[in-house]
């Protein structure tokens, strides 16, 4: 695990969340081709966004990106900046929107990040990414849906996929992974009754055969307690299985995907790690148990 020097002026500048109007305003609109509202399902919110890039990189996966939002709020355009940042390191992006509390509870919104990915696997509708490995990422409620598509077989499986010959990566930023008891009400509603609840969390399912993980939080995170990594990472490894954590010293829950922005690059190397990490594993890199 490797931690970076603190950054005294975070706080200061990003409070909260940066707005992300702001970040998109100053996110560059060249380097790729953009198909915007592909559907990968009938319903309204069953849509994505597909970054191609320019220069692509030779063998490297295309990232499905999920966004966070408590399960609750969120839109694809917002994250454009994301997109762009790992399209101008020559990968091919999806951003997809997913259903959202009150309209739908849990494992609806796995139900659809397992169609997405099924979508893309089956080859895109003819754009391009048919053959091409995939990763999984994600930011917090985001990270929740990548790290569950890889640890828990049963979403992949039920579209006709799965895991270890479908994702040859995932990354996790700021994700909750083993956050029971839960104690707000919301949450309460969107993961139902206590005595089901294990089951919705990804550290139940690790067995040690999931593709890698790369785990990044920061230590100053108070909405999603760094330990979430720390504890999915370790039953991970203890079933023999990859996973790789970085901290980041003085980034909060927000700052760990808005260092993808390029105004904000200096916060933490988060784009490089992503960058490194998905450039070493393969497709079927799943661990034997």
């Amino acid at each position: 695990m490797r931690r970076f020097a603190p950054l005294a002026a975070l706080a200061a500048m990003l409070p909260a969340c940066s707005p992300l109007g702001l970040v998109d305003a100053l996110t560059p609109r060249d380097g790729y081709r953009l198909d915007a509202d592909l559907p990968y399902g009938p319903l309204p919110r069953q849509r994505l966004d597909l970054y191609r890039p320019d220069r692509p990189k030779p063998g490297a996966p295309t990232v499905v990106f999920f966004y966070g939002g408590a399960w609750e709020f969120g839109d694809k355009g917002d994250y454009r900046f994301v997109a762009q940042a790992l399209a101008a390191r020559g990968y091919t992006v999806a951003v997809p929107d997913y259903r959202l509390y009150p309209e739908v509870r849990y494992p609806a919104f796995l139900e659809d990040g397992a169609s997405a990915v099924d979508w893309l696997r089956r080859g895109g509708a003819g754009l391009g990414v048919s053959g091409a490995p995939l990763a999984l990422m994600g930011h917090s409620a985001g990270a929740y849906i990548a790290v569950m598509l890889t640890v828990d077989r049963r979403w992949l499986n039920a579209v006709g996929g799965d895991p270890c010959a479908t994702v040859a990566a995932t990354v996790g930023l700021s994700g909750p992974y083993d956050f029971l008891p839960l104690t707000e009400r919301n949450l309460m509603e969107i993961f139902g009754p206590e005595d089901g609840r294990p089951q919705t969390q990804p550290v139940t399912h690790v067995d040690g055969r999931s593709p890698p993980l790369l785990l990044l939080t920061g230590d100053a995170d108070t909405r999603v307690r760094p330990r979430n990594s720390a504890s999915l990472a370790g039953r991970v490894r203890e079933r023999g299985g990859r996973a790789e954590t970085v901290v980041y010293p003085g980034l909060g829950h927000v700052q760990t995907v808005a260092a993808f922005a390029r105004p904000l690059r200096w916060l933490a190397p988060v784009l490089d790690d992503v960058d490194r990490f998905l450039g070493s594993p393969r497709p079927g890199s799943c661990t034997a148990s």
